[in-house]
């Protein structure tokens, strides 16, 4: 079996024409999917328990605190007792709550955002789903979320949980706008929605660098409006603590809240995973023009190593956005979207289509 880790596509390979030595064809494809189901469980659920260690230490290193500390060295295991102690929670369920509707909500949240981290591209021949519209289905995958957040303020029967429903409500659908418009200007200078495409495309450099200052405009609108889609602060009013307790989850106890939790931090990653892809090369390392040396030091770097760093970089400002700013008013939060973001997007798209139709771009 060959392995590489420069290129995946020989792996896989392999591994599908083992398979197919021992099985028929229908159980080599149910296997397959048995395996890249339960591989990108385990990534889930070890990727959203690292993620809530690192906002911590994150939250700490800007506050001047120490962060965790006690449970396992530097305190790296204490997601995991959090984990464990959730597990061991309580499930209760609010009296005259609508307990189907209550019970389904957590599931349609992960599942949203669990379907939407299996079309990215990781590294070279290491994607699970390359679909031809692979920007329009993480798009529509990803505005499922919004349903389920729905569904468990209003099932909650609670006053608190429905308000916070409402906001998020409001808030994802207008600040899906903004993300799919930016997302479009990308789409218009590589000429395709199939992610691996745009990832090829920037072979000779990124789009924020050769798509000039519209590109770069489209990126910071994109990281604006994605902080915004995943209720994390400063735009975090869905689930504002000083006023809504917990807002929309605020009924929900053990793994149920686990979940909520859980599909937050996931859908932080999945935005910046987005961004990486669309904007920053995805998986391709740094070149410069006709600087040898330093590209082929560049490719010395593994494309998984380029993909997960860069991802690691823009869930760094994203985190940044929640500690540093305050909590916006709901109505700040919608005339930020409606009156700024949405109308400069939309020239900024008028621009880049000028763009590419004189060939003014790298």
């Amino acid at each position: 079996m060959k392995f590489s880790i420069y290129d995946f596509s020989s792996f896989t390979q392999s591994i599908h024409e083992l398979l197919t030595g021992v099985m028929s064809p229908t159980w080599v494809f149910i296997t397959e999917l048995a395996i890249v189901g339960l591989i990108f469980l385990l990534f889930y659920a070890v990727l959203g328990l690292f993620l809530v260690y690192l906002e911590r230490r994150v939250c700490a290193f800007i506050q001047n605190r120490l962060g965790p500390n006690r449970v396992g060295p530097q305190g790296i295991f204490q997601t995991i007792a959090d984990l464990i102690k959730l597990l061991f929670k309580e499930l209760f369920v609010v009296k005259n709550a609508d307990k189907f509707l209550f019970n389904l909500a957590p599931f349609v949240v992960i599942i949203a955002s669990l379907m939407a981290i299996g079309a990215l591209p990781y590294a070279k021949g290491l994607q699970a789903l390359d679909f031809n519209i692979g920007l329009f289905y993480i798009i529509a995958v990803t505005s499922l979320g919004v349903v389920g957040i729905l569904l468990a303020g209003w099932s909650s029967n609670s006053k608190y949980s429905l308000l916070g429903a409402m906001r998020s409500g409001a808030q994802i659908i207008s600040y899906e706008l903004s993300v799919g418009l930016s997302l479009l200007a990308i789409i218009i200078f590589a000429g395709s929605m199939q992610l691996s495409v745009i990832v090829e495309s920037q072979a000779n450099g990124w789009w924020i660098f050769k798509g000039h200052i519209p590109a770069f405009i489209a990126f910071v609108i994109f990281l604006i409006a994605a902080t915004a889609e995943t209720n994390r602060g400063p735009f975090d009013l869905a689930e504002a603590e000083s006023e809504l307790t917990a807002g929309f989850h605020t009924e929900y106890t053990g793994i149920r809240f686990a979940f909520f939790f859980l599909a937050e931090y996931m859908n932080m990653f999945l935005a910046a995973a987005l961004a990486t892809t669309v904007f920053l090369g995805g998986w391709m390392p740094l070149h410069f023009g006709n600087f040898e040396t330093f590209n082929r030091i560049m490719d010395f770097v593994p494309p998984i190593v380029w993909f997960f760093g860069k991802t690691f970089v823009v869930i760094y400002i994203i985190m940044l956005f929640k500690w540093t700013f305050p909590r916006l008013r709901i109505d700040q939060l919608l005339t930020l979207e409606w009156k700024y973001l949405l109308p400069i997007n939309l020239v900024n798209i008028v621009l880049i289509a000028f763009l590419v139709l004189m060939g003014w771009h790298f």
